[in-house]
C-alpha cells in the first residue's frame, strides 16, 4: 500500500496523540511519610496495591513498595522516583508503553506532582487493545501493498504450500462470489503474508524492520504479532505473554509510519521457489 505524505502525517497524529497515557492511568494512593508502615501494608494488601506514593511536606517525592514496609514509618522505606519513571500527563501511550518497558510500571506527573500511576496490567485496558490492533492492521496493510508491488502478477504463489494456496483461492472465490472487491492477496491470512515478505531481499536484506536482529528473529516477530493479532480481535488476555513483543513493536511505531524496506521493494521480485507441503509453523 503507498500513501501520501498527508496519510502518514495524519496516522502519525493518530497513534501518538490521540492515544494518551490518561487513558489508561489510574490516580496514585499516597500516603504522609510519618504513617506507620504495618497500617499502610494492611492497607495496600486489601486493595491489592503494590506499592504507594509518599508525601512530604504535602508533595509525592517518591514511593514504597508494599513488601518493603515493615517496622518504623513509611518514609523509611521511600524510593526516590528516577528518570524513567515519570512522564507527563500529556505523553501519549505509546511514551507510556515505552517508559513501562523499563520498570514494568510509570508514574503520571499532572502540574509537576507524580498523581497517577500505569501498571502493566492496564495494558489490558480498551484503549492500550484498540492502539496494538490499530498499529498491525497498518503493519499488515503495508505488507499487502509490498507483496503486490513486488509480484504484480501474482508471482507469489510458488512461496506458499499448495495447502495454504488452496485456502486462500477459495475465500476469493466464496468473496467474488459475494460480489465483494479483493485481490488474492487480500485473502492471505498474516502468517501466509509474513512469509512471502521474507522473501523478499529488500526485506530480507534489512530485518531491522522488525526486529534488528535476523532474518529468524524477524519471522519469530511476525508469529508473535499474529498470535498478539488474534487474542485483541477475540478478546483474549494479552498480559504476560505478549508484553516483550508489545514494547519491541510499539518502539517501531515511528519506522512503521515513515517510508521504509516495505516502500521501497522492486516489482518483478522472482519468486523463492514452491516449498514442500510439509505443515508450516
Amino acid at each position: 500500500m503507498s500513501w501520501s505524505v498527508g496519510s502518514r502525517r495524519r496516522l502519525r497524529r493518530l497513534f501518538l496523540e490521540g492515544f494518551s497515557v490518561m487513558d489508561v492511568a489510574e490516580p496514585l494512593v499516597s500516603v504522609d511519610a510519618e504513617r506507620r508502615s504495618d497500617e499502610v501494608r494492611d492497607l495496600l494488601e486489601a486493595e491489592a496495591f503494590d506499592l504507594v506514593g509518599i508525601r512530604r511536606a504535602g508533595r509525592v517525592v517518591g514511593y514504597a513498595q508494599r513488601d518493603d514496609l515493615r517496622a518504623g514509618t513509611c518514609g523509611r522505606y521511600l524510593r526516590p522516583f528516577g528518570p524513567d519513571d515519570l512522564v507527563e500527563e500529556t505523553a501519549s501511550l505509546r511514551d507510556a508503553i515505552l517508559s513501562l518497558g523499563i520498570n514494568h510500571r510509570c508514574f503520571v506527573t499532572v502540574l509537576g506532582d507524580p498523581a497517577a500511576i500505569v501498571t502493566v496490567s492496564d495494558l489490558e485496558k480498551p484503549p492500550t487493545r484498540m492502539f496494538l490492533f490499530g498499529m498491525i492492521t497498518v503493519l499488515e496493510a503495508l505488507m499487502t501493498g509490498a507483496i503486490g508491488q513486488a509480484y504484480p502478477d501474482e508471482g507469489w504463489q510458488g512461496i506458499l504450500t499448495s495447502g495454504r494456496l488452496a485456502k486462500a483461492k477459495e475465500l476469493h472465490a466464496e468473496r467474488r462470489r459475494r460480489g465483494q472487491a479483493g485481490t488474492l492477496v487480500d485473502c492471505l491470512q498474516f502468517s501466509d503474508k509474513g512469509r512471502i515478505l521474507l522473501s523478499l531481499p529488500a526485506i530480507a536484506d534489512d530485518p531491522a524492520l522488525l526486529d534488528g536482529q535476523s532474518r529468524k528473529a524477524s519471522k519469530r516477530a511476525l508469529q508473535e504479532l499474529e498470535t498478539l493479532r488474534n487474542n485483541l480481535a477475540h478478546s483474549q488476555q494479552i498480559i504476560p505473554d505478549a508484553w516483550e513483543r508489545i514494547v519491541r513493536f510499539s518502539a517501531r511505531l515511528e519506522a512503521l509510519l515513515d517510508a521504509g524496506p516495505l516502500d521501497r521493494v522492486e516489482p518483478g521480485t522472482p519468486p523463492a521457489g514452491a516449498p514442500s507441503d510439509a505443515p508450516e509453523g
